[in-house]
């Protein structure tokens, strides 16, 4: 049977950390980095005779992450113990949730080829992320970092409803930026602020049954999952037509060898042992509560799209791009406030910020110069002081350097020349050396023009005034 005849059946499991400032049931701060073992107390260590303290903030950013993708927020709901053997967690459980998670039946919107489509969402419930385990690399042991032990999360479980690894990719780029725009985490993927699950399974096209599934844990990059949902796809298809069966299974990803490997047998919400906790209460929220939150929620991507067309006339294509991440769209409102110039600081968005984000392979949030700097840029050649052609060689150096743009200029002579002398001077000297392009602009062949212009940017390494070679070649060409 051919692989097209089968279907790829992916559900997600989400975990994002909350930025509140401390723990989910102690008041050590949350951080990233620090010194192993610095941000941890006898709380989050769970000494004996502690006792933890539900942070309200964290329901709090629970109900916002559920209202944004639009679940329904239960009035009635608990915390509850996961028995598992956890090394990087002292309990040795963690404190979930089981049966009655704070949001449920919800679903976000994603773009696919074939237009938009509908992506479930089961629930969404919080619970305390573990510690980290540093493995020592000649092999005598291990070493526990509790900085991360009872740092917020909440984990998001969507249904079995994506079919590729393109919508795998758009569903995960949806929730990054819902919760960005929302404000409840940072998203820093390379912090393992966000992270997936990712189940993956097969199926004959035409069957109704799932088929057998697999879950790849604690997955922290875009690229890494698509690799990873395409290869144990096609890995599953391989061992089905070899005649072998899919085994329920958790693996891990190596992203090195591009392949995936058993850790352990795939465990059911029976082999965790749920039950409530003892030492928590119920969580009970008014309508009032929701209400609240949900008027003042702030600006979502939809809302921020509509906006940019409508405030800054850009096209539906640029604002879909620019809101699509909040520190895109951040960058573009803040640098357009310095240069009051939305069109220029959209086109250096789509552009060459887009392209430089692709080849260093690296996400928005990344991006090191600051939203002043950029519009301090566009400013620079509005004035004329630099040119286009100079702007890009300056942006690239501030993705290496984030300096000032005057100064990134000032320290490599990138400054426009604008002296009519010496433009006149480049000029003549173009025109000599070009005479067949002089007779083709003569002979009707308006191409001609751009070239020369070219030649004489080329010539002055950039630097020179486009709008004065422009004015000066046509005065002399007219002649």
């Amino acid at each position: 049977m051919a692989r097209e005849d089968y279907e790829v059946v992916i559900g997600l499991e989400v975990h994002s950390e909350l930025s509140t400032k401390t723990k989910i049931f102690c008041s050590c701060p949350t951080e990233f980095g620090g010194e192993p073992n610095t941000h941890c107390c006898p709380v989050c260590m769970a000494m004996p005779g502690t006792l933890p303290v539900l942070n309200e903030k964290v329901v709090e950013y629970a109900v916002k992450a559920g209202i944004a993708t639009n679940c329904e927020i239960a009035k009635n709901s608990k915390n509850d113990r996961k028995n598992y053997f956890y090394p990087d967690l002292p309990k040795a459980y963690q404190i979930s949730q089981f049966d009655m998670p704070l949001c449920e039946r919800g679903h976000v919107e994603i773009e696919t080829e074939n237009g938009p489509k509908t992506i479930r969402i089961t629930r969404i419930h919080i619970e305390e992320d573990a510690g980290k385990l540093n493995h020592d690399e000649y092999g005598r042991g291990s070493f526990v970092d509790l900085n991360r032990a009872g740092v917020p999360l909440i984990e998001i479980v969507s249904e079995p409803d994506m079919r590729s690894k393109e919508e795998v990719e758009a569903y995960m780029r949806k929730l990054k930026s819902i919760l960005e725009y929302i404000e409840v985490s940072d998203c820093k993927m390379q912090e393992g602020s966000l992270r997936a699950d990712v189940n993956v399974s097969v199926r004959k096209k035409g069957e109704i049954k799932f088929g057998t599934r697999t879950e790849m844990k604690n997955m922290n990059s875009f690229r890494s999952i698509v690799r990873a949902v395409e290869y144990e796809a096609n890995r599953q298809i391989d061992l089905i037509e070899a005649g072998g069966e899919v085994e329920q299974t958790t693996l891990r990803w190596d992203d090195i060898s591009g392949k995936t490997f058993p850790m352990r047998d795939k465990e059911d919400a029976q082999d965790y042992r749920y039950f409530p906790d003892p030492d928590l209460v119920a969580i009970k929220i008014s309508d009032e509560y929701v209400e609240n939150i949900k008027n003042n929620l702030p600006e979502l991507p939809e809302s921020r799209k509509k906006r940019y067309i409508e405030e800054f006339k850009l096209p539906e294509y640029d604002a879909k791009l620019i809101t699509a991440s909040k520190y895109l769209s951040d960058l573009f409102e803040n640098a357009t406030k310095v240069c009051n110039n939305p069109k220029s600081v959209s086109n250096w968005i789509m552009s060459d910020i887009t392209r430089i984000l692709n080849e260093k392979e690296i996400e928005p949030d990344e991006i090191p110069f600051t939203a002043e700097q950029l519009g301090n840029l566009v400013v620079l050649i509005d004035k004329g002081t630099i040119s286009t052609s100079i702007g890009k060689k300056v942006l690239t150096e501030m993705f290496e350097n984030a300096e000032e743009p005057s100064k990134i200029i000032e320290k490599n002579g990138w400054v426009q020349i604008s002296d009519e002398g010496a433009i006149k001077e480049v000029v003549m000297k173009v025109l000599e050396e070009n005479a067949q392009s002089v007779a083709d602009y003569k002979a009707g062949k308006d191409k001609a023009l751009g070239y020369l212009v070219g030649q004489a940017m080329k010539a002055t390494k950039g630097k020179a005034n486009p709008g004065m070679l422009n004015k000066m070649f046509l005065e002399e060409l007219k002649k």
